[in-house]
């Protein structure tokens, strides 16, 4: 799978390791930066994974800063972005298959690296479940971007 992956600095670290882990388990991966752990600003990379991921030059998209919150804030400003903040396995789940999440987003200060892995792997290997009720809440989810 074509997964586009990012972080600020705070998030640098995870990212690499995740990036790692993605490479090894067959994926391929966009590292869209940070490239260092020099200050820089979470909506800057937020916003380049979840266009690269709405543009469709990757399938999901990984963002990771130190909490996971302020870059899928930023990234679900883009529109078609559907990002979840998760710190545990079964949100990813859920995410996937309830939301039809396509960016996940952890947090460096809030997980270790083992949970991180897992819930990368769960949120890449699950269906979203194109249930009725789902489908009809996404697209009030949707509708929303479009309203002023």
């Amino acid at each position: 799978m074509k997964i586009a992956i990012g972080s600020d600095h705070a998030g640098f670290v995870l990212k690499n390791r995740l990036r790692d882990q993605l490479i090894a388990d067959g994926h391929d991966v966009v590292d869209l930066g940070a490239h260092s752990t020099v200050s820089s600003d979470y909506p800057d990379y937020a916003a380049t994974v979840g266009n690269a991921v709405v543009a469709g030059m990757a399938v999901r998209g990984v963002l990771v800063c130190g909490t996971g919150v302020g870059i899928s804030i930023a990234a679900n400003k883009v529109h078609g972005v559907r990002a979840a903040a998760v710190s545990e396995p079964v949100s990813a789940r859920l995410a996937r298959s309830h939301n039809d999440a396509n960016i996940i987003c952890v947090g460096e200060r809030i997980v270790g690296i083992e949970v991180a892995f897992e819930i990368v792997r769960v949120f890449l290997e699950t269906p979203f479940s194109e249930g009725e009720r789902h489908i009809r809440r996404i697209d009030k989810v949707s509708q929303l971007e479009t309203e002023e």
